[in-house]
Protein backbone atom coordinates (compact mmCIF):
# COMPACT_ATOMS: atom_id res chain seq x y z
CA UNK A 1 0.00 0.00 0.00
CA UNK A 2 1.16 3.79 -0.69
CA UNK A 3 0.45 5.26 3.03
CA UNK A 4 0.48 8.83 3.85
CA UNK A 5 1.56 9.97 6.79
CA UNK A 6 0.75 13.28 8.65
CA UNK A 7 3.38 15.07 11.22
CA UNK A 8 7.32 14.70 11.45
CA UNK A 9 8.16 14.37 14.78
CA UNK A 10 8.85 11.05 16.46
CA UNK A 11 5.71 9.08 16.38
CA UNK A 12 5.15 9.81 12.80
CA UNK A 13 8.88 8.88 11.66
CA UNK A 14 8.37 6.14 14.04
CA UNK A 15 5.52 5.17 12.22
CA UNK A 16 6.64 5.68 8.41
CA UNK A 17 9.90 3.18 9.26
CA UNK A 18 7.62 0.22 11.12
CA UNK A 19 5.62 1.27 7.93
CA UNK A 20 8.19 0.49 5.57
CA UNK A 21 9.48 -2.10 6.62
CA UNK A 22 6.41 -4.02 6.27
CA UNK A 23 6.78 -3.35 2.95
CA UNK A 24 5.00 -0.61 2.31
CA UNK A 25 5.28 2.78 0.39
CA UNK A 26 5.45 5.65 2.35
CA UNK A 27 5.63 9.62 2.27
CA UNK A 28 5.57 11.97 5.06
CA UNK A 29 4.48 15.44 5.56
CA UNK A 30 6.01 17.90 7.95
CA UNK A 31 4.89 21.75 7.76
CA UNK A 32 8.38 22.29 9.05
CA UNK A 33 12.02 22.44 7.58
CA UNK A 34 13.26 19.22 9.19
CA UNK A 35 12.07 16.73 11.00
CA UNK A 36 11.55 16.24 15.13
CA UNK A 37 11.01 20.28 15.41
CA UNK A 38 8.89 20.43 17.42
CA UNK A 39 8.04 18.40 20.77
CA UNK A 40 10.56 16.03 19.73
CA UNK A 41 13.23 18.09 19.95
CA UNK A 42 13.17 19.57 23.54
CA UNK A 43 11.74 17.12 25.14
CA UNK A 44 13.88 15.18 28.61
CA UNK A 45 14.77 12.31 26.14
CA UNK A 46 13.98 9.94 28.78
CA UNK A 47 12.52 5.83 27.66
CA UNK A 48 11.20 5.45 30.97
CA UNK A 49 8.46 3.25 31.48
CA UNK A 50 9.03 3.14 35.18
CA UNK A 51 7.61 7.14 34.91
CA UNK A 52 4.43 5.71 33.88
CA UNK A 53 2.45 7.16 36.62
CA UNK A 54 -0.82 9.30 34.67
CA UNK A 55 -1.12 13.12 35.90
CA UNK A 56 -4.86 12.71 36.18
CA UNK A 57 -4.80 11.48 39.61
CA UNK A 58 -6.95 11.90 42.58
CA UNK A 59 -3.76 15.03 43.71
CA UNK A 60 -3.88 16.81 40.50
CA UNK A 61 -7.47 18.93 41.28
CA UNK A 62 -5.74 20.06 44.01
CA UNK A 63 -3.01 21.21 42.34
CA UNK A 64 -4.50 22.60 39.52
CA UNK A 65 -6.99 24.57 41.71
CA UNK A 66 -3.50 25.77 44.17
CA UNK A 67 -1.49 26.71 40.73
CA UNK A 68 -4.12 29.72 40.44
CA UNK A 69 -2.89 31.69 43.44
CA UNK A 70 0.75 29.98 44.05
CA UNK A 71 3.58 29.86 41.58
CA UNK A 72 6.10 27.36 40.85
CA UNK A 73 4.03 24.54 41.12
CA UNK A 74 4.31 21.50 38.53
CA UNK A 75 1.16 21.32 36.59
CA UNK A 76 -0.09 25.30 36.41
CA UNK A 77 -3.56 26.14 35.09
CA UNK A 78 -4.26 29.11 33.38
CA UNK A 79 -7.66 30.82 33.29
CA UNK A 80 -8.84 31.23 29.55
CA UNK A 81 -11.45 32.22 26.89
CA UNK A 82 -10.72 29.23 25.28
CA UNK A 83 -14.10 26.81 25.63
CA UNK A 84 -12.03 23.29 24.43
CA UNK A 85 -9.75 23.96 27.59
CA UNK A 86 -12.73 23.63 30.18
CA UNK A 87 -14.35 21.07 28.22
CA UNK A 88 -11.22 19.04 28.17
CA UNK A 89 -10.50 19.86 32.13
CA UNK A 90 -13.67 18.37 32.23
CA UNK A 91 -12.88 15.02 30.91
CA UNK A 92 -9.65 15.27 32.82
CA UNK A 93 -10.81 15.07 35.87
CA UNK A 94 -13.94 12.40 35.54
CA UNK A 95 -10.46 10.70 35.26
CA UNK A 96 -8.83 11.99 38.58
CA UNK A 97 -10.01 9.15 40.46
CA UNK A 98 -7.65 6.27 42.20
CA UNK A 99 -9.68 3.28 40.02
CA UNK A 100 -9.24 4.79 36.91
CA UNK A 101 -5.51 6.30 37.71
CA UNK A 102 -4.75 2.65 38.87
CA UNK A 103 -6.03 1.40 35.66
CA UNK A 104 -4.69 4.35 32.92
CA UNK A 105 -1.56 3.69 34.78
CA UNK A 106 -1.01 -0.17 34.15
CA UNK A 107 -2.25 0.48 30.23
CA UNK A 108 -0.07 3.12 30.08
CA UNK A 109 3.11 0.89 31.70
CA UNK A 110 2.42 -2.07 29.62
CA UNK A 111 2.48 0.21 26.42
CA UNK A 112 5.37 1.81 27.73
CA UNK A 113 7.17 -1.57 28.05
CA UNK A 114 6.43 -2.76 25.01
CA UNK A 115 7.71 -0.05 23.06
CA UNK A 116 10.84 0.09 24.77
CA UNK A 117 11.41 -3.16 23.52
CA UNK A 118 10.74 -2.08 19.83
CA UNK A 119 13.34 0.53 20.09
CA UNK A 120 15.97 -2.12 21.23
CA UNK A 121 15.18 -4.19 18.25
CA UNK A 122 15.43 -0.50 15.66
CA UNK A 123 18.63 0.22 17.49
CA UNK A 124 19.94 -3.57 16.96
CA UNK A 125 18.80 -3.38 13.11
CA UNK A 126 20.23 -0.26 12.59
CA UNK A 127 22.80 1.23 14.79
CA UNK A 128 21.70 4.72 15.21
CA UNK A 129 24.21 7.04 17.34
CA UNK A 130 21.87 9.39 19.76
CA UNK A 131 23.53 9.82 23.08
CA UNK A 132 21.78 6.60 24.13
CA UNK A 133 22.57 5.80 27.44
CA UNK A 134 21.68 2.57 29.58
CA UNK A 135 22.34 3.33 32.84
CA UNK A 136 18.77 3.43 34.18
CA UNK A 137 16.95 6.42 35.88
CA UNK A 138 16.83 7.65 39.56
CA UNK A 139 13.37 8.97 40.81
CA UNK A 140 14.98 10.94 44.30
CA UNK A 141 12.99 12.30 47.15
CA UNK A 142 14.07 15.03 49.62
CA UNK A 143 11.87 13.58 52.56
CA UNK A 144 11.36 10.11 54.10
CA UNK A 145 7.56 10.67 54.06
CA UNK A 146 7.50 11.37 50.35
CA UNK A 147 10.26 8.38 49.83
CA UNK A 148 7.82 6.35 51.39
CA UNK A 149 4.77 7.50 49.83
CA UNK A 150 6.67 7.25 46.44
CA UNK A 151 7.90 3.39 47.09
CA UNK A 152 4.82 3.16 48.00
CA UNK A 153 3.38 3.96 44.30
CA UNK A 154 5.91 2.26 42.64
CA UNK A 155 5.04 -1.11 43.99
CA UNK A 156 2.02 -0.70 41.20
CA UNK A 157 4.04 -0.31 38.49
CA UNK A 158 6.65 -3.42 40.12
CA UNK A 159 3.58 -5.61 40.07
CA UNK A 160 3.29 -5.46 36.19
CA UNK A 161 7.16 -6.26 35.15
CA UNK A 162 9.02 -3.05 36.56
CA UNK A 163 12.54 -3.45 37.81
CA UNK A 164 12.86 -0.87 40.81
CA UNK A 165 15.45 -0.58 43.76
CA UNK A 166 14.94 1.62 47.02
CA UNK A 167 17.76 3.23 47.44
CA UNK A 168 19.32 5.30 50.58
CA UNK A 169 20.92 8.73 50.42
CA UNK A 170 24.04 7.32 50.01
CA UNK A 171 22.85 4.88 47.33
CA UNK A 172 21.72 7.63 45.05
CA UNK A 173 25.26 9.80 45.79
CA UNK A 174 27.18 6.33 44.70
CA UNK A 175 24.93 6.24 41.19
CA UNK A 176 25.92 10.31 40.81
CA UNK A 177 28.56 11.18 42.67
CA UNK A 178 27.68 14.64 41.49
CA UNK A 179 25.05 14.76 43.57
CA UNK A 180 27.42 14.61 47.07
CA UNK A 181 27.28 18.56 47.37
CA UNK A 182 22.91 18.15 47.79
CA UNK A 183 23.14 14.41 49.65
CA UNK A 184 22.02 15.54 52.94
CA UNK A 185 19.16 16.80 51.06
CA UNK A 186 18.10 14.11 49.77
CA UNK A 187 16.32 11.08 52.09
CA UNK A 188 16.56 8.53 49.48
CA UNK A 189 15.25 7.64 45.86
CA UNK A 190 13.76 4.79 43.05
CA UNK A 191 16.41 3.35 40.90
CA UNK A 192 14.56 1.80 37.64
CA UNK A 193 17.89 0.12 36.06
CA UNK A 194 15.87 -0.64 33.12
CA UNK A 195 14.91 2.65 31.93
CA UNK A 196 17.21 4.45 29.36
CA UNK A 197 17.42 7.86 27.62
CA UNK A 198 18.63 9.37 24.58
CA UNK A 199 18.11 12.51 22.19
CA UNK A 200 14.84 12.08 20.54
CA UNK A 201 15.46 14.54 17.71
CA UNK A 202 19.05 12.92 16.74
CA UNK A 203 17.01 9.79 16.91
CA UNK A 204 14.49 10.69 15.05
CA UNK A 205 16.39 12.44 12.01
CA UNK A 206 18.73 9.95 11.59
CA UNK A 207 15.79 7.23 11.12
CA UNK A 208 14.27 9.67 8.65
CA UNK A 209 17.19 9.45 6.91
CA UNK A 210 16.84 5.68 6.93
CA UNK A 211 13.35 6.01 5.42
CA UNK A 212 14.53 8.33 2.87
CA UNK A 213 17.67 5.98 1.93
CA UNK A 214 15.17 3.35 1.31
CA UNK A 215 12.81 5.06 -0.98
CA UNK A 216 10.91 6.55 1.56
CA UNK A 217 9.44 10.50 0.35
CA UNK A 218 9.57 13.01 3.59
CA UNK A 219 8.15 16.27 2.27
CA UNK A 220 9.16 18.78 4.81
CA UNK A 221 7.83 22.64 4.70
CA UNK A 222 4.89 20.83 3.72
CA UNK A 223 1.79 23.22 5.43
CA UNK A 224 -1.04 20.56 5.73
CA UNK A 225 -4.69 22.79 4.63
CA UNK A 226 -6.95 20.04 5.29
CA UNK A 227 -8.32 16.85 3.85
CA UNK A 228 -10.42 15.98 1.30
CA UNK A 229 -13.12 13.25 2.12
CA UNK A 230 -14.69 10.76 -0.34
CA UNK A 231 -17.61 8.55 1.44
CA UNK A 232 -16.12 7.10 4.43
CA UNK A 233 -13.13 7.20 2.93
CA UNK A 234 -9.75 10.08 3.02
CA UNK A 235 -9.58 10.73 -0.40
CA UNK A 236 -6.65 13.51 -0.58
CA UNK A 237 -4.02 15.29 1.61
CA UNK A 238 -3.87 19.16 0.54
CA UNK A 239 -1.19 21.26 1.86
CA UNK A 240 0.90 24.10 0.61
CA UNK A 241 3.26 21.90 -1.80
CA UNK A 242 -0.10 20.29 -3.46
CA UNK A 243 -1.84 17.09 -3.19
CA UNK A 244 -0.99 13.87 -1.59
CA UNK A 245 -3.04 10.76 -2.20
CA UNK A 246 -2.31 7.05 -0.75
CA UNK A 247 -4.07 3.85 0.29
CA UNK A 248 -4.11 4.68 4.00
CA UNK A 249 -3.92 7.67 6.19
CA UNK A 250 -2.27 8.34 9.41
CA UNK A 251 -2.85 11.21 11.76
CA UNK A 252 0.53 12.20 14.01
CA UNK A 253 0.14 15.73 14.37
CA UNK A 254 0.59 15.99 18.36
CA UNK A 255 -0.95 18.83 19.39
CA UNK A 256 -2.05 20.08 16.10
CA UNK A 257 -3.92 16.66 15.15
CA UNK A 258 -7.25 17.47 16.75
CA UNK A 259 -7.40 21.17 14.89
CA UNK A 260 -7.33 19.24 11.35
CA UNK A 261 -9.77 16.34 12.78
CA UNK A 262 -12.50 18.87 13.42
CA UNK A 263 -11.98 19.63 10.22
CA UNK A 264 -13.84 16.16 8.64
CA UNK A 265 -15.97 16.25 12.18
CA UNK A 266 -13.40 14.02 13.92
CA UNK A 267 -13.39 15.17 17.72
CA UNK A 268 -10.38 14.78 18.92
CA UNK A 269 -10.00 14.91 23.02
CA UNK A 270 -6.31 16.66 22.75
CA UNK A 271 -5.24 19.85 24.39
CA UNK A 272 -2.13 20.93 24.26
CA UNK A 273 -0.22 21.27 27.64
CA UNK A 274 2.94 23.39 27.69
CA UNK A 275 6.13 21.90 28.75
CA UNK A 276 9.47 23.65 29.51
CA UNK A 277 13.32 22.56 28.57
CA UNK A 278 16.73 23.69 28.97
CA UNK A 279 19.75 22.68 27.09
CA UNK A 280 22.77 23.32 28.94
CA UNK A 281 26.36 22.97 27.33
CA UNK A 282 28.78 20.89 29.97
CA UNK A 283 31.65 22.77 28.88
CA UNK A 284 34.69 22.50 31.16
CA UNK A 285 32.89 21.55 33.99
CA UNK A 286 33.67 18.61 36.04
CA UNK A 287 30.85 17.27 37.48
CA UNK A 288 27.89 16.81 35.25
CA UNK A 289 25.06 14.28 35.80
CA UNK A 290 26.20 10.66 35.28
CA UNK A 291 22.59 9.29 34.82
CA UNK A 292 19.06 10.71 34.27
CA UNK A 293 17.11 11.77 37.68
CA UNK A 294 13.66 13.13 38.06
CA UNK A 295 13.69 15.49 41.41
CA UNK A 296 10.26 14.17 42.50
CA UNK A 297 10.08 17.30 45.03
CA UNK A 298 10.33 19.78 42.52
CA UNK A 299 9.44 17.77 39.56
CA UNK A 300 12.34 18.56 37.28
CA UNK A 301 13.65 15.99 35.23
CA UNK A 302 17.41 16.29 34.14
CA UNK A 303 19.24 13.68 31.20
CA UNK A 304 23.04 13.88 29.72
CA UNK A 305 23.11 13.64 26.16
CA UNK A 306 26.61 13.49 25.60
CA UNK A 307 28.07 17.00 25.93
CA UNK A 308 24.57 18.26 26.97
CA UNK A 309 22.50 18.09 29.76
CA UNK A 310 18.45 18.35 29.35
CA UNK A 311 16.24 19.64 31.62
CA UNK A 312 12.92 19.87 31.93
CA UNK A 313 9.79 20.94 34.12
CA UNK A 314 6.34 22.46 34.53
CA UNK A 315 2.97 21.46 32.48
CA UNK A 316 1.03 24.24 31.94
CA UNK A 317 -2.67 24.67 30.84
CA UNK A 318 -2.00 27.70 28.34
CA UNK A 319 -3.52 26.42 24.83
CA UNK A 320 -1.01 26.98 21.92
CA UNK A 321 1.21 29.31 23.12
CA UNK A 322 4.97 28.34 23.11
CA UNK A 323 6.13 31.87 23.85
CA UNK A 324 8.67 32.13 26.83
CA UNK A 325 10.62 34.64 28.85
CA UNK A 326 14.31 33.52 30.68
CA UNK A 327 12.10 34.08 34.05
CA UNK A 328 9.76 31.18 33.15
CA UNK A 329 13.27 29.00 33.37
CA UNK A 330 14.98 30.51 36.62
CA UNK A 331 13.68 27.98 39.24
CA UNK A 332 14.50 24.90 36.99
CA UNK A 333 18.01 26.46 36.66
CA UNK A 334 18.57 26.84 39.86
CA UNK A 335 17.02 23.06 41.19
CA UNK A 336 19.52 22.09 38.53
CA UNK A 337 22.49 24.08 39.14
CA UNK A 338 21.73 23.52 43.40
CA UNK A 339 22.10 19.70 42.24
CA UNK A 340 25.21 20.09 40.20
CA UNK A 341 26.72 23.47 41.04
CA UNK A 342 29.78 22.32 38.82
CA UNK A 343 27.48 20.48 36.24
CA UNK A 344 27.24 22.74 33.49
CA UNK A 345 27.81 25.73 31.63
CA UNK A 346 24.20 27.58 32.83
CA UNK A 347 24.86 31.46 31.69
CA UNK A 348 24.45 28.96 28.17
CA UNK A 349 21.51 27.69 28.10
CA UNK A 350 19.47 27.48 25.79
CA UNK A 351 15.66 27.73 26.63
CA UNK A 352 12.56 26.48 24.72
CA UNK A 353 8.83 25.31 25.22
CA UNK A 354 6.85 23.49 23.32
CA UNK A 355 3.38 21.52 23.47
CA UNK A 356 2.54 18.13 24.97
CA UNK A 357 -0.46 16.38 23.38
CA UNK A 358 -2.66 15.54 26.25
CA UNK A 359 -5.47 13.28 26.54
CA UNK A 360 -7.51 13.37 29.55
CA UNK A 361 -6.83 9.78 30.53
CA UNK A 362 -2.93 10.09 29.27
CA UNK A 363 -3.25 7.35 27.03
CA UNK A 364 -2.36 7.87 23.15
CA UNK A 365 -5.34 7.39 20.40
CA UNK A 366 -5.54 4.32 18.04
CA UNK A 367 -7.07 3.16 15.42
CA UNK A 368 -9.49 4.88 12.93
CA UNK A 369 -12.51 7.20 13.33
CA UNK A 370 -15.21 7.48 11.10
CA UNK A 371 -13.25 7.45 8.19
CA UNK A 372 -12.18 4.11 7.58
CA UNK A 373 -8.67 4.46 5.81
CA UNK A 374 -7.25 6.96 8.49
CA UNK A 375 -5.87 5.69 11.33
CA UNK A 376 -5.00 7.52 14.49
CA UNK A 377 -1.43 7.36 16.30
CA UNK A 378 -1.88 10.60 18.78
CA UNK A 379 -2.16 12.15 22.03
CA UNK A 380 0.92 10.73 23.59
CA UNK A 381 1.46 12.98 26.35
CA UNK A 382 4.64 13.64 28.42
CA UNK A 383 5.98 10.39 27.50
CA UNK A 384 5.99 10.09 23.56
CA UNK A 385 9.35 9.40 23.16
CA UNK A 386 8.85 6.34 25.40
CA UNK A 387 5.63 5.19 23.87
CA UNK A 388 6.40 5.87 20.30
CA UNK A 389 8.15 2.60 19.12
CA UNK A 390 5.56 0.59 19.85
CA UNK A 391 2.69 2.99 18.52
CA UNK A 392 4.50 2.88 15.72
CA UNK A 393 4.42 -1.08 15.19
CA UNK A 394 0.88 -0.93 16.55
CA UNK A 395 -0.19 1.36 13.69
CA UNK A 396 1.62 -0.71 10.88
CA UNK A 397 -0.43 -3.68 12.55
CA UNK A 398 -3.66 -2.32 12.51
CA UNK A 399 -3.50 -0.71 9.10
CA UNK A 400 -3.56 -3.88 7.65
CA UNK A 401 -6.33 -5.57 9.94
CA UNK A 402 -2.87 -7.74 12.47
CA UNK A 403 -3.37 -7.88 15.83
CA UNK A 404 -0.61 -6.16 17.66
CA UNK A 405 1.68 -8.48 19.55
CA UNK A 406 0.49 -6.57 22.43
CA UNK A 407 -3.17 -6.55 24.20
CA UNK A 408 -5.47 -3.73 22.61
CA UNK A 409 -7.39 -3.78 25.81
CA UNK A 410 -8.59 -0.14 26.57
CA UNK A 411 -5.96 1.00 24.06
CA UNK A 412 -8.26 1.13 20.94
CA UNK A 413 -10.17 4.07 20.47
CA UNK A 414 -14.11 4.03 20.38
Amino acid sequence: MRIVVLGGGVVGVTTAYQLQKDGHEVALLERHGQVAADTSWGNAGMIAPGHSFVWSSPAAPRILLKSLFVKDQALRFKLSADPRLYAWSWKFLMECTDAKARRNTLLKHRLAAYSQSVLKQVVADEAIEYDRSTRGIVYFYRGQQALDGGVARMRLLESDGQEIRVLDRAGVVALDPGLASIGTNIAGGIYCPTDETGDPAKFTRALAAKVTSRGGAIHTGAVIKGLETRGDKIARVLTDKGEFTGDAYVLALGSYSPILARKIGVNLPIYPIKGYSLTIPIGNRPHPPLIASVDEHNLVAISRFGDRIRVTATAEFAGYDTSHRPTDFAFMKGVTRELYPEGGDYDHAEMWAGLRPMTPNNLPIFGWQRFRNLFLNTGHGHIGWTMSHGSARITADLIVGRAPDLSMDGLLAT
